[in-house]
This record gives C-alpha cells, sequence and structure tokens, in this order.
C-alpha cells in the first residue's frame, strides 16, 4: 500500500487540480472486487485507456493482475479509512464487484456514498440485493448473471442473434430480416406502423453494418437490427 500511495501522490502532483480533472474528464476508476466479473470490467476499461485501481482482500488475486492494472491493493473496503488512505474518496466513479458477500457489498457502497463518490455502480446477486443497493442511493445498479440469463432465454426460444432489453421494456434485437421487410424501401414496407418497430441498421453478408434509412431496401438474407417495445421486436423477430 506504501508504494501504491507514492505513486498516487506522483500523479496527482501532475494534475492541475481535483477541479481541472473534473472538467476535462476523469477517467479514474476504482474496481473493488476482481472476481472474474470485477476483473473482465476492469480489463475492458484499461483498454479503453482508463486508469483502473482494483482492490481486493485477497492477495492472490490483487497480485495475479497487478500487472495489467494501473494500480491493485490489497484492502478491505469496508473500512472508510482504508478507501481514504487510497484516494477512493477523489475519484469520480466506482464499481462494485462483489457478488457473494452481501453484506461486504452493502457496507462498501455505503462507504462510497459517504464519501461522495459522485458515480456509484454495484454489482446484484439477487433483485432484493439490488433492492437495497437502490434505496442506499447507489446510482446503478446491475444484475449480470439475471439480465444474461434472460438475454440468453431469449436467444433459445426465438430466432434473434442477439437481445438487449433496457428500461421501460424498450428492447433491441439483432435478427434475419423476415420476408415482409424484403423488396422494398422501409418506408414502404410499413414495419413501424404494422409491427410498432423501427428498422435501425442493416447487414449484408461480406459487408458491414450500416445505418437503414427510410430508402434502405432491405434484401433477403440481411441482418437488421431493430428497436421497439419488447413484445413487438419479439413477434417480429419470429415473421423470419
Amino acid at each position: 500500500m506504501v508504494n501504491y500511495l507514492h505513486s498516487l501522490r506522483q500523479r496527482r502532483r501532475k494534475r492541475l487540480s481535483d477541479t481541472y480533472s473534473r472538467v476535462t474528464g476523469d477517467q479514474r476508476v476504482a474496481v473493488i472486487g476482481l472476481g472474474r466479473f470485477g476483473y473482465s470490467l476492469a480489463s475492458e476499461l484499461m483498454r479503453r485507456g482508463w486508469d483502473v485501481l482494483g482492490l481486493d482482500t485477497d492477495a492472490r488475486l490483487v497480485q495475479k493482475y497487478s500487472d495489467s492494472l494501473t494500480h491493485a491493493a490489497v484492502a478491505d473496503s469496508t473500512d472508510m479509512e482504508t478507501l481514504r488512505q487510497l484516494g477512493v474518496h477523489e475519484f469520480t466513479s466506482a464499481v462494485v464487484c462483489i457478488g457473494t458477500d452481501v453484506e461486504a457489498s452493502i457496507l462498501v457502497s455505503s462507504n462510497l456514498l459517504e464519501a461522495e463518490v459522485p458515480n456509484i455502480w454495484a454489482k446484484a446477486v439477487s433483485r432484493q440485493h439490488g433492492q437495497i443497493l437502490e434505496r442506499l442511493g447507489v446510482h446503478h445498479v446491475v444484475l449480470p448473471e439475471h439480465e444474461m440469463g434472460e438475454r440468453v432465454a431469449h436467444l433459445v426460444t426465438g430466432r434473434m442473434l442477439d437481445f438487449i432489453e433496457f428500461d421501460d421494456d424498450y428492447a433491441l434485437v439483432k435478427t434475419v430480416a423476415p420476408d415482409i421487410a424484403t423488396g422494398v424501401p422501409l418506408d414502404h414496407s410499413q414495419v413501424r406502423s404494422r409491427y410498432g418497430i423501427t428498422v435501425v441498421g442493416i447487414k449484408r453478408p461480406g459487408e458491414d453494418f450500416t445505418y437503414a434509412t427510410a430508402e434502405t431496401v432491405v434484401q433477403k438474407g440481411d441482418v437488421i437490427i431493430v428497436t421497439g417495445k419488447t413484445h413487438a421486436v419479439e413477434a417480429f423477430a419470429e415473421l423470419a
């Protein structure tokens, strides 16, 4: 931890001020919990050019991933003073990736809220866990296992190539274009008025995805991206 603090102080001296960092876009994030989900998230953030501080109570995990993260430290994040010593209270983003230990997840989230970290994400292992985190005031709660289960179920039972559901019963689906949408421009096929969906992208074999317009003519075998209410895109995909 001493080496990390020394390194962190050096990095702070290179910044004009915390205010400047916030205005220009602070790309630092603390990822707490380096299990499979936490490390996958941390490595993707690193790939996108973010500085990642990875924290875990398991020294083996910290040692394993220390070379691939900006910083990594063995730390008990349920202890508020430990988080302050590591400077987490100065970060604009933090993600709590603790899964099985619900009590630890809640304590860490509470500490981050008390430290007034502006943007807090937390993984929940159940809807009840997620509701508790939301009541605490966590800004973003994700249920990766539950959401992935729903997504795979749609792929297994339907004719979809991919499925993503958003809030308010709204979804985005990748599917092979059904015959009723092919051979004529999209504004003539009337898929929006007849089926309540909007075609937003199209991919022909051997080509890249492109945006769809009212003049786009979908051909048989094209893969399309459609959006709309979940029940509408499900019904439309079944036409393929």
